[in-house]
């Protein structure tokens, strides 16, 4: 919050977060709120609020936030690192990637699988308040989150509901929801999808004041560019 503070010391504020970035977005938006600032927009692209924390281990964090996006990494073998996450550790997982081949020895990957298992560890102790704001958020038309679906019965109830689970802290007249075309990560990955969300996203801002500061978290688990 320091950050944005130097950059412009008073509201009002605006934010935008993809995926679980836009929940550090909410929580930084609180504690402007508690210090008597304005946060007169917030733009929330396809953000889930799950109803109840995660239980995937450590392991499966890595594996979907790394590997599932591999283009390279084939099904059987990414069937095979799903079930090894399941009783491995992450790094037992990365060792077990590169025995068969699916990545090189990298540093620098395992040290982004850690950031982003830190990050969920702390999004799954995370409870979100009801604040006195509105949302917009842009949702992914496809409710399937990649290409590698493992089941309609594994998305959540709330990932599949336009409101996202939102509906829980704040009321339904709170929350503009908006489709974009593609899934949680095409939505952003293939340019015209993103077109489709940057046209939406500016005329919502247009129908905000415009004397604030334009923040955007984007996530540890972002495997897109942010080019739109």
């Amino acid at each position: 919050m320091l950050a944005i503070r130097k950059i412009q010391p008073q509201g009002p504020y605006r934010f935008a977060g993809y995926s679980s970035g836009a929940i550090l977005a909410y929580a930084l938006a609180k504690r402007l709120l508690s210090r008597g600032e304005a946060v007169s927009f917030m733009a929330f692209i396809d953000v889930t609020l799950p109803a109840n924390p995660s239980s995937r281990s450590d392991a499966q964090v890595a594996l979907d936030m790394i590997f599932e996006p591999l283009e390279s990494l084939d099904d059987e073998r990414f069937e095979l690192l799903e079930k090894i996450s399941e009783h491995s550790s992450v790094a037992q997982l990365f060792e077990s990637a590169q025995q068969i081949g699916a990545i090189a020895s990298d540093r620098d990957l395992y040290d982004k699988a850690l950031r982003f298992v830190y990050f969920h560890r702390a999004l799954r102790s995370y409870r979100a308040p009801t604040l006195p704001i509105e949302i917009h958020q842009f949702y992914a038309a496809d409710a399937f989150p990649s290409r590698r679906v493992r089941g309609k019965n594994s998305i959540d109830p709330e990932a599949r509901s336009i409101m996202r689970g939102w509906d829980r802290v704040l009321s339904g007249a709170a929350i503009h929801a908006v489709s974009i075309p593609g899934n949680h990560v095409t939505m952003m990955s293939n340019p015209e999808n993103r077109d489709v969300l940057a046209r939406t996203l500016s005329r919502a801002l247009n129908g905000s004041p415009t004397d604030t500061l334009n923040c955007t978290p984007f996530s540890p688990d972002t495997r897109v560019s942010q080019r739109s």
